[in-house]
């Protein structure tokens, strides 16, 4: 009970501080020879292979580590105490070494970490923070908090295709705009790997904010809660049923966050099917019945299938940043760079 009371107290005294920050601030483009942070505010990463993998990831790039502190930590499920993860994220965003942060892997956590973060901090030293799937509540918090371009791609031990290379590169090396990305060029087109396919069309312009699914729900109602009014909204998700994928975005739907956005774009969502064994039910629909149900009959683009998420092929996305979504085509062209010289 007094740790529940503690954080409850540390989200009120951290959040009026900087809650009016709307201006949008980018940071500073990675090059050779940087030194980057590696942290893990969600679940825990101690297999020294696993570890070996990241820094390998890094250097590929020309990158130097500096680790953080508590990561190869373990309690529980997670990668340390709620304080040591926090901890870990708020020295990398002070030491003027590090310029840019990465999280090793997603996992279960980084909501916990929330009120823990210095946002003040995060405002006056803005750097490249980088992950998906669940330090998405990172993402919606550090951008709503402070106006940061972060990014939503890769973690240190996802799979880095030569798509996910290039883009990842392109993304946080380059000051120029990604322009416009769709899925990678399939080598049996009557067979594709990835399946794009438009929901809606027509075209909606607006900054992006992306995330996990399941994550922008279990912040509803928080004070992290995601603005979609005006956006291009990027969803995606992994190992859910269809009819969880129904609850959550219903959830958004009668929130009014659907019909706000200026369009919206569902990722490649792994193995979000009825499970081989004990399914939630007899008969169920398939993500591609349950998408056009909900999302096909709102008046703004919807576009299925672009290979962000939980895919080898994933894209770095500049969330803040101005992009057009053409549902018809298939595409979305970021129209602003992330980061700057």
């Amino acid at each position: 009970m007094r740790r529940r009371a503690f954080l409850t107290a540390a989200a009120g005294s951290l959040i009026p501080a900087v809650n009016g920050a709307t201006k949008m601030v980018k940071p500073k483009a990675l090059k050779k020879g940087d030194t980057v942070g590696f942290v893990t505010p969600s679940t825990y990463v101690s297999s020294p292979d696993e570890i070996a993998t990241a820094v390998r990831t890094a250097e590929y790039f020309g990158l130097r580590v500096k680790m953080g502190a508590n990561v190869r930590k373990r309690a529980g499920y997670l990668g340390g105490s709620i304080a040591e993860r926090a901890a870990d994220v708020n020295a990398m965003f002070a030491d003027a070494e590090v310029k840019a942060i990465f999280a090793v892997r997603g996992g279960y956590g980084s909501a916990q970490i929330l009120p823990a973060l210095d946002y003040e901090l995060i405002a006056r030293h803005p750097k490249i923070f980088q992950g998906y799937s669940d330090i998405t509540a990172m993402h919606l918090a550090i951008h709503q908090k402070t106006g940061l371009v972060t990014f939503h791609g890769p973690v240190m031990l996802s799979g880095f295709t030569n798509y996910t290379i290039e883009h990842f590169r392109r993304a946080l090396f380059e000051t120029k705009p990604l322009g416009a990305v769709t899925n990678p060029a399939e080598s049996n087109p009557l067979r594709p790997n990835h399946t794009l396919r438009t929901v809606r069309g027509g075209k909606g312009r607006g900054p992006i904010v992306a995330g996990n699914l399941t994550l922008i729900s279990s912040t509803m109602g928080t004070p992290y809660e995601i603005d979609t009014r005006g956006k291009i909204v990027c969803i995606e998700d992994v190992g859910e049923e269809p009819y969880s994928m129904d609850r959550m975005l219903t959830q958004l739907r009668l929130a009014g966050k659907l019909e706000a956005a200026a369009g919206i774009v569902i990722g490649e969502c792994s193995r979000c099917t009825p499970r081989e064994f004990r399914p939630g039910f007899d008969s169920n629909f398939s993500l591609g019945e349950v998408v056009d149900d909900i999302l096909g009959g709102l008046r703004i683009p919807v576009l299925a299938g672009l290979t962000f998420g939980h895919t080898a092929d994933q894209l770095t996305l500049p969330l803040g940043c101005t992009a057009m979504l053409d549902a018809d085509k298939g595409t979305l062209t970021i129209e602003e760079a992330g980061v700057e010289a």
